[in-house]
């Protein structure tokens, strides 16, 4: 079963890559391809795709980086320019950690679908809710699952928590459906999936790990499907996308590797720091909105 959904993976590659290919081909063919730094986009593809492969996110450090390197990408574009650079790594590191982490056949088809299925079906109730609501709350929430997995910690041993498990049934497993159902539509709002569904696999009691195939391979089903819209329309950097996916592909094979040999204890570690900083990141968007209202109000 696992096989079927890493040919679904491979198919939408496919698809994907054919689209991107035709479309920069004839660009640069009618002189008609932006003028972004090839260069500094491939830097930032490696370290954003580098980080993404640790659990980090791309996107919001792809937008940093593309600022602080003056990469030259109107704003106008950039979320098409997020999507289209990073599907290609994105795929890439579901089919590496779907191969290398063991995950029950039943547990990641599910979850995977129910995100696919969370971000069509929940697209239009989440769209319509107040994001500095939705941000305020996840990040709140986020801050205290980090500071339970701290403690969780077996350097820290100071309560119960976590799991080796890789695979849910019953109860847990309806409940992870649902929860990756809801954090699927929530991409929709711009809260990323990755840290959420860390915290919800240590809490349904598996290893930290299969977190990692579960949230990749969510993503890798979604993002094809929407780059190729951005492609169609033109409403991407064409070469910064370029550099990003080659040596952002690079930055995910550079990552896995560490990802692999790293210690459970670790990568526990790593996990708690990954969801402290993205509760933070959550929490400051959620109060600059605020204090944007506010002046609106003034």
């Amino acid at each position: 079963m696992v096989n079927i959904v890493r040919g679904l993976f491979v198919v939408l590659l496919a698809a994907f890559g054919v689209v991107f290919g035709k479309d920069y081909a004839k660009a640069n063919k009618e002189g008609k391809l932006d003028d972004a730094s090839f260069a500094k986009s491939g830097i930032t593809g490696f370290v954003t795709d580098f980080f993404d492969t640790l659990g980090i996110g791309s996107f919001a450090p792809t937008i940093a980086m593309s600022k602080a390197l003056k990469i030259n990408i109107p704003d106008k574009i950039m979320p098409g320019t997020l999507n289209v650079a990073h599907t290609i790594p994105v795929v890439v590191e579901a089919l590496i950690f779907t191969t290398v982490i063991e995950v029950e056949s039943l547990t990641l088809i599910s979850l995977i679908g129910a995100a696919v299925l969370g971000s069509y079906i929940g697209a239009g109730i989440i769209s319509k809710m107040d994001e500095r609501v939705l941000q305020l709350i996840m990040g709140l929430a986020l801050a205290v699952t980090a500071v339970l997995m701290f403690l969780a910690h077996p350097r820290v041993n100071l309560m119960p928590g976590g799991g080796d498990a890789i695979g849910l049934s019953g109860i847990n497993l309806i409940l992870g459906i649902i929860g990756n159902f809801i954090l699927g539509a929530l991409m929709t709002a711009g809260i990323g999936l990755y840290s959420p569904c860390m915290a919800m696999v240590y809490f349904l009691g598996m290893s930290p790990d299969v977190a990692f195939p579960i949230m990749m391979g969510s993503c890798a089903m979604l993002m094809p499907v929407a780059s190729m819209k951005f492609v169609k329309e033109g409403a991407y950097s064409r070469k910064a996308s370029l550099a990003i996916s080659i040596f952002g592909v690079l930055g995910v094979f550079a990552a896995a590797f560490f990802v692999n040999n790293m210690p459970m204890d670790l990568l526990k570690a790593v996990v708690v720091v990954v969801i402290a900083y993205t509760s933070f990141t959550m929490l400051k968007a959620a109060s600059k909105k605020k204090d944007s209202v506010e002046l609106e109000r003034a």
